[in-house]
């Protein structure tokens, strides 16, 4: 149950980030941003359960960082307008979701990962 609170937190976190950003900001539709809301919640969740862990929250936010860009840019090819300057937005939309997954790494460590994990101890 934990893991669907977490997953859930994640994907709503990251629908309004993009709406708020992409949708707002740079007109894209909102079926764009929801199809991009599930495909990065669906890839670095697992990140977020296996490697946040292992290389503590700042790595970790820096490959959120990483992969939010990266696929908020190829996907914008397919999913977003062609008159949407793509670099621009999915830096603003990486750097605000990095600055939220920091967070919620925070929430993964204390209510979801086993207790053995790093980042807890950064968090108390």
């Amino acid at each position: 149950m934990e893991h669907a609170k977490a997953l859930l937190i994640k994907c709503v976190t990251t629908l309004i980030v993009l709406y708020l950003i992409l949708g707002i900001g740079f007109g894209v539709s909102f079926l764009s941003v929801v199809i991009l809301t599930v495909i990065i919640g669906l890839v670095s969740y697992p990140g977020d359960l296996f490697i946040m862990p292992r290389i503590m929250n700042i790595p970790a936010t820096i490959a959120d960082f990483v992969l939010a860009f990266v696929l908020i840019w190829i996907l914008g090819f397919v999913f977003i307008d062609p008159a949407v300057p793509l670099i621009s937005a999915a830096l603003i939309a990486a750097a605000v979701l990095a600055f939220c997954e920091y967070y919620f790494h925070f929430y993964l460590a204390t209510h979801v990962l086993p207790g053995n994990n790093r980042i807890k101890a950064y968090s108390q």
